[in-house]
């Protein structure tokens, strides 16, 4: 694939940045440390393009007839090929370029092309609860939990900020962890939100810190946010289809993100990746609206998995998104404790916190998890079923 990119992600002065996610990060006490969209998430990236087109039939290497594919469909629209960031080759395969209003019209006029959809960012703010590590946390007691290491040859594959790669609590595995964010080629994590996640689905039970749902599961970390909680769509697009190239049947992935919007072009690829066999547990998100109205949560399969939030005492999160028609499940997502970046461990909530109990339970039980009660005061007047043993 190719990674070149002049007109890579477009971020705020660093210091402006953090100003904004502590504004954003303000939130009531019930909601403490509630990880939400910063004010840049959905932000289209000026000129950055996402263009899709139907795989070409090959029997060679896939990834080397897309590019040339991509440069053909660039240089019949009269494009220069500098425009070209990266290619990537899924369901439908295409690439990313910087490209004009001009440009883009004569690329949709185009009959391989499918879709061209604008670039946006995914930005996300959690501030940070710092805890005391318990072994068996309420939420996973409440949940369930079970040795993920008897399950060595299914992977938990979370898309996110990264993971601490020496965390003493995490069993990640460095090898196949990988980042999708340009001059960024370490996918230690840098933010702390996906260290958290991985720690809620696979904490050791080792007799310290945290107990995980699939306690000692196989963690791979595909980078797509940096240390602000800033990534692209098509960054999240790129580590799917790599799942999709890369995984096995009875995988999970964990998607505690989205941006703001849909994307055509994300949700079939997570079809895709769903289509082998791969489960997926995605966060419903926390803009407390129609969960039907963001990508991928909006996606529905039956290996997709859209979870929303509930806390403690099963009432549903007031930050949580909702809908049945397209929210399968809730799950514990409001004051959660688990691992952080640095070794350390915090408390955090968000609909990013409920996913990966589910992505836990998918691990250790398949898609036929158990659930057992109902959220209180759902919004949508037809209550979550909740997942736990």
């Amino acid at each position: 694939m190719k990674r070149v990119s002049p007109f890579s992600l477009l971020l705020l002065g660093l210091l402006a940045a953090i100003g904004s996610c502590r504004r954003d990060a303000e939130v009531g006490p019930a909601e403490d440390c509630l990880v939400k969209a910063s004010a840049r998430n959905g932000e289209i990236l000026p000129g950055e393009f996402i263009v899709s087109f139907q795989n070409p039939i090959v029997s060679g290497p896939v990834e080397a007839r897309v590019a040339d594919v991509s440069g053909d469909i660039l240089a019949t629209n009269r494009i220069d090929e500098a425009a070209l960031e990266q290619t990537f080759a899924g369901a439908t395969s295409g690439f990313v370029a910087h490209l004009s209003d001009e440009q883009v019209a004569r690329l949709r006029q185009d009959p391989r092309v499918t879709e061209v959809e604008p670039d946006r960012v995914v930005s996300m703010c959690a501030c940070l609860d710092v805890a005391e590590p318990r072994s068996l946390t309420w939420d996973v007691r409440k949940t369930g939990y079970g040795n993920g290491l008897n399950f060595s040859q299914k992977t938990a594959w979370i898309i996110d900020t990264g993971i601490d790669l020496d965390h003493p609590d995490l069993n990640v595995d460095r090898d196949r962890s990988r980042s999708f964010i340009t001059g960024q080629a370490s996918a230690d994590d840098e933010n702390g939100h996906g260290t958290h996640v991985a720690g809620i689905i696979g904490a050791l039970n080792n007799r310290q810190g945290t107990v995980g749902v699939a306690s000692g599961a196989k963690l791979v970390a595909l980078k797509v946010l940096n240390q602000l909680g800033e990534g692209r769509i098509s960054g999240i697009i790129s580590a799917v289809v790599h799942v999709s190239q890369n995984g096995r049947s009875g995988d999970v992935v964990n998607l505690s993100l989205g941006g703001e919007g849909t994307s055509a072009i994300l949700d079939r690829e997570v079809k895709n990746a769903a289509d082998r066999g791969i489960l997926f547990a995605i966060a419903a998100g926390n803009e407390g609206q129609a969960a039907r109205n963001f990508s991928p949560g909006r996606f529905n399969h039956a290996n997709v998995f859209t979870v929303s939030a509930v806390d403690s005492t099963d009432a549903f999160a007031s930050f949580s998104n909702f809908g049945n028609d397209v929210v399968d499940v809730a799950a514990y997502g409001v004051k959660i404790p688990s691992t952080y970046r640095g070794g350390r461990y915090a408390i955090l909530s968000g609909t990013s916190m409920a996913a990966p109990h589910v992505a836990g339970l998918l691990l250790i039980r398949g898609r036929q998890f158990p659930t057992r009660g109902t959220a209180r005061n759902d919004p949508d007047g037809q209550a979550d079923r909740i997942a736990r043993e």
